[in-house]
């Protein structure tokens, strides 16, 4: 393994800012901090002074010392610091930054990026690659800073009020902190039942929590003004530098990028596993580590009872990759019973609702692979930069007005119309509020072709707040570090200016494809695509629907009243209606959100 003393890309974070002259609120900063203990359990730490409180929660992959301890603070510069995340090239910055004059006092990445702030100011966000969040203080210039990395990786989320800021790795923790509006916001609302549960940046399910997108930078003033700016964002157009590539070209540029993202994720003095699904972006990320030398490599695959002749694991496809690379693998089969207390448990770890079944699957498989090693790389978001999905093919040559029509009717559960029966008219919003921001996203300048710019929305709006979130929240809750090469920023950018043709040719992730077929099994490259099978919740039945049914009958369900009872009964007497031809489960949608708003106290 690399070297990465210092590298902790599980913790949390918090804090709060006063403005007007208010000291911050230190009891309440604490309890945002112990809120996160199980993404940091190895230790906490606080620090304030005049105007800002800082609170972390410590993961120590490697160097239990208390020199890489935070919040961090460096007294000769004028700054303190909490992070959460990892950066990758650490150990060239720290090289440069002494090559500048600077001293380190740790073998840390967190120091690394407070000394990177210190020599390059706000634009030090351009100089880390990795995952992070995190918050500076500037004390000389009395001024907060705000930053999240690239893709999302790392969440943020922020509590507004008159006088005040306060931020945090998870929402509840913030909940945790006391005075916040708990209440339903109706547009992100309307987003949730329409997008799989998605609600996008900057918005969150309740009115008074908002999180920071995605490669974007918040400077706060200690008088309370505050601006904000976006420092990166491919523009999914061609560059003219490739304009003589080919189909080999491609394949030789995109094999490259990602052989040096899977390498880039080694960086720690752990052993290093991977979640293998047995598709093709977790087996290729096998395949890549092994021809990187790694051996005896640990892997781990889970799986469900079958139900109605739809099969609740791949073991066959895992355990093929694991044997063509000598992996020290391991099965994890679960049955039904399992899942009853695991959604409970999945509901208490979710930062927000998440509506997809396979969380709760995540949530169980890193419960088993965290007893065994404490960091892993997965392969989410293959299919976003990719162009893996069934959608995104019939977009190849359609007009580039047509983009969002297209996506709408392959993505959308639920239109206005349909909203309209669903929501009580105390929660409804008087336009197509989702349409609406789908339509801006995909209008945007950028985005050659109508594929491009929908492989933009997938990747940078809807991404973030789904599969990211769920490897974020799930393996945080068990202290695991999931690390997601295909969200390499490298990679990503490639993939951005690589023409769509070759990525979905071959029914998808064509190019992708190409560069498996270099290193897999010809059975792994050319099965049929599957997804994290779990029958049980898919189907909603037995005890899962007793709990999916408790909770929209609980006391606070009746009392809030965000769904039209007649909607709701309808779905119980006729379990048909429930299933949504986008693939999302319209009865569990409403019943996880319902559990979530009671399980942390909101709405």
């Amino acid at each position: 393994m690399v070297g990465a003393a210092g590298s902790r890309a599980g913790c949390g974070i918090g804090g709060e800012a006063r403005f007007g002259g208010a000291r911050p609120d230190g009891a309440a900063v604490a309890r945002m901090t112990e809120a996160m203990r199980a993404r940091g359990p190895d230790g906490d730490g606080l620090w304030h002074e005049d105007w800002v409180a800082l609170g972390h929660r410590r993961l120590t992959v490697i160097d239990l010392s208390a020199a890489g301890a935070q919040p961090m603070v460096r007294d000769d510069l004028g700054l303190a610091l909490v992070f959460n995340g990892c950066v990758y090239n650490y150990p060239e910055l720290r090289e440069r930054l002494r090559a500048a004059g600077h001293t380190f006092h740790s073998t840390s990445d967190t120091e690394v990026v407070l000394v990177a702030y210190a020599e390059w100011g706000e634009s030090f966000v351009d100089h880390l690659v990795g995952m992070f969040a995190v918050a500076v203080v500037d004390r000389r210039r009395r001024r907060l800073l705000l930053a999240r990395d690239r893709l999302g990786i790392k969440p943020l989320y922020l509590a507004e009020s008159p006088g005040r800021l306060r931020f945090a790795s998870t929402l509840p923790a913030l909940l945790c902190g006391g005075d916040v509006d708990t209440g339903v916001d109706p547009v992100a609302l309307h987003h949730y039942l329409s997008w799989h549960s998605i609600v996008p940046a900057p918005r969150t399910i309740l009115r008074g929590v908002r999180k920071l997108p995605p490669a974007t930078v918040r400077v706060v003033e200690a008088d309370g003004r505050r601006r904000e700016r976006v420092y990166w964002r491919p523009d999914y157009r061609r560059d003219p530098a490739h304009i003589s590539w080919e189909a080999g070209d491609w394949q030789e540029a995109v094999g490259a990028a990602l052989r040096t993202a899977v390498r880039r994720r080694l960086v720690a003095d752990v052993p290093v596993g991977v979640l293998l699904s047995g598709g093709l972006d977790s087996s290729l990320i096998v395949a890549l580590l092994a021809e990187a030398g790694q051996e005896r490599l640990r892997t781990f695959s889970i799986g469900f009872d079958s139900r109605g002749g739809e099969a609740g694991d791949e073991f066959h496809y895992s355990d093929l990759v694991a044997r063509a690379y000598g992996t020290d693998h391991q099965r994890i089969r679960l049955g039904d019973d399992d899942l009853g207390p695991a959604v409970r448990r999945a509901v208490a770890a979710m930062a927000e609702p998440m509506g997809s079944h396979d969380v709760v699957a995540f949530h169980l498989l890193c419960e088993q692979v965290a007893r065994h090693v404490k960091v892993a790389q997965s392969g989410q978001g293959a299919d976003e930069v990719f162009a893996g999905y069934g959608y995104h093919r019939p977009l190849r040559g359609i007009p580039r007005d047509g983009a969002a029509a297209t996506f709408a009717e392959a993505f959308f559960d639920r239109d206005h119309a349909e909203l309209t029966r669903v929501v009580d008219p105390a929660y409804a919003v008087d336009r197509d509020a989702s349409r609406e921001v789908l339509t801006a996203h995909l209008a945007a300048p950028g985005a050659d072709t109508a594929l491009d710019a929908v492989l933009r929305l997938d990747t940078h709006l809807m991404l973030p707040d789904d599969p990211v979130k769920r490897v974020d929240n799930m393996s945080m809750a068990w202290g695991l570090e999931v690390r997601t090469p295909f969200l390499d920023q490298d990679l990503v950018a490639l993939a951005a200016a690589c023409p769509p043709g070759h990525k979905v040719a071959e029914g998808g992730k064509g190019v992708l494809k190409r560069v498996a077929r270099q290193v897999l099994p010809a059975e792994v490259v050319d099965r049929p695509k599957g997804y994290f099978p779990v029958p049980a919740l898919r189907n909603v039945d037995g005890p899962l629907r007793h709990l999916v049914v408790e909770a929209l009958h609980a006391p606070a369900a009746r009392e809030r009243r965000l769904f039209r009872p007649g909607y709701v009964a309808q779905l119980l007497a006729e379990p048909e209606r429930a299933e949504a031809a986008a693939g999302s489960n319209k009865l569990w949608q409403l019943g996880l959100l319902e559990l979530w708003l009671q399980t942390h106290g909101a709405g």
